[in-house]
């Protein structure tokens, strides 16, 4: 499909869309719809260690979290590659082993994820997610998802106020607290609350949530990898 037609099928699937619903999920909804897939997430990263997610559904966006606290996954490797990364879950050996094994749990059908890099210029902002379940593949060539892919990410780079930067704000306060607390530097502290994420089973938000309420604190004794304190009133 030339870029014409890309672009003629992106502004029908816009305008055909609830005006309601926010445009950054609207255009995440018109890729999966162009691409042939069954769900896709949008993630902005316009700022290094900072990120927002729109999805067409939750599972979606449950992938994406998982792979921010694994810090693996084809979303990472796109960002940290600026390159298409393909992967098919299910394939084993595989480049992402955890990240795999969690994302099969949520499938009973195969699961292939195409992370492609949404570009501004010389500048990758984030990440355009397509998820395909089954044995069926995109029908659109990676060109064409590279080139909708950038028109994307410069349609969110002239409305970054409508995405939701609150929880990344809590993210980056919760991080400061743990830093405080263990007297590590702030990427250490990041660690800290990754790893707790994944041994809960839950994302950093739920974490920092956590760790703002004070239900959740860190004593220097313990050291970076010690306790957690749940349900007291301030820092250990």
């Amino acid at each position: 499909m030339n870029p014409s037609e890309l672009m003629s099928r992106l502004a029908r699937s816009l305008a055909a869309g609830d005006a309601a619903v926010p445009m950054p999920r609207r255009l995440c909804q018109a890729c999966v719809d162009i691409l042939d897939g069954q769900g896709g997430t949008l993630t902005v990263s316009a700022v290094p260690g900072e990120r927002v997610v729109v999805s067409t559904e939750q599972v979606f966006a449950d992938l994406e979290s998982l792979q921010e606290v694994l810090g693996e996954g084809p979303v990472q490797q796109a960002l940290d590659l600026d390159q298409v990364v393909v992967s098919r879950v299910q394939d084993s050996p595989n480049p992402f082993p955890v990240f795999a094994e969690q994302a099969s749990r949520a499938f009973d059908d195969s699961l292939t994820v195409y992370a492609v890099p949404m570009r501004v210029g010389t500048r990758t902002i984030g990440v355009l997610s397509l998820y395909v379940t089954g044995t069926d593949r995109t029908t659109r060539s990676i060109d064409d998802l590279q080139f909708l892919a950038d028109a994307v990410g410069i349609s969110l780079i002239g409305d970054m106020d409508a995405l939701d930067w609150s929880q990344e704000a809590r993210i980056h306060q919760a991080t400061g607290m743990v830093a405080a607390q263990l007297r590590i530097s702030p990427a250490d502290a990041l660690a800290v609350l990754r790893a707790h994420a994944f041994a809960r089973e839950t994302d950093l938000r739920a974490v920092a949530d956590d760790v703002l309420a004070r239900r959740m604190a860190f004593s220097h004794d313990d050291g970076p990898g010690g306790p957690d304190r749940t349900g007291q009133g301030g820092d250990a």
